[in-house]
């Protein structure tokens, strides 16, 4: 019995190499991080009905994905290899946004459900990540302003240059373009 016992555990130990339970992790990571944020120690407050509600913005099936885009022409898409987002890229822009708007401490910004709120900040998430024809980190953001049953839209679009396809550039690129949206947003919502 012990015999058969050392030898399960060599034969699996054997296997250890050769069997993989997930899949290989990335080489790089990417998110985004605000260049605008609240100072520690700040609040804001005020009612529900009152607060702005950042919402997650729609995405199409190749920005849902943790991949990163790179637009070969207008009708191919590949993905940057050896790269992903730490999470969907559309949460990641939505937490971007909160920050940004919550940063200028103006108003109370909640992420999430709508809830009893009369204010929210929706919207598409059209593009986030490499265009391989003009070398460049694209992010472009359709917003949905609703506040006291009044609806407004805008597009935002911001790109940045990037030296070659690698993450150590597209990277930076994707955050500060995203970065530099969000700010556009959070000047429209006021």
């Amino acid at each position: 019995m012990i015999r058969n016992t050392l030898l399960a555990a060599a034969c699996l130990a054997s296997l250890s190499g050769c069997v993989s339970l997930g899949p290989k992790a990335p080489e790089t990571l990417l998110a985004l991080t605000p260049t605008a944020t609240a100072p520690v120690g700040s609040g804001t407050s005020g009612t529900i009905g009152n607060a702005l509600v950042v919402m997650e913005p729609e995405a199409e099936a190749r920005l849902a994905v943790t991949r990163v885009p790179v637009q070969i022409d207008d009708a191919n898409v590949a993905y940057l290899k050896k790269t992903m987002w730490v999470e969907r890229p559309s949460r990641l822009f939505q937490r971007l946004l909160a920050e940004t708007i919550r940063a200028r401490g103006s108003r109370l910004v909640i992420e999430g459900e709508p809830g009893a709120s009369s204010q929210h900040l929706s919207g598409r998430l059209l593009d986030m990540g490499y265009d391989a024809r003009s070398r460049m980190a694209v992010v472009r953001f359709d917003a949905v302003k609703e506040s006291s049953g009044t609806i407004e839209t805008k597009r935002f679009e911001s790109t940045v240059p990037v030296a070659d396809a690698e993450a150590a550039y597209v990277g930076p690129a994707l955050n500060e373009a995203a970065n530099a949206v969000a700010k556009q947003v959070a000047d429209w919502v006021g």
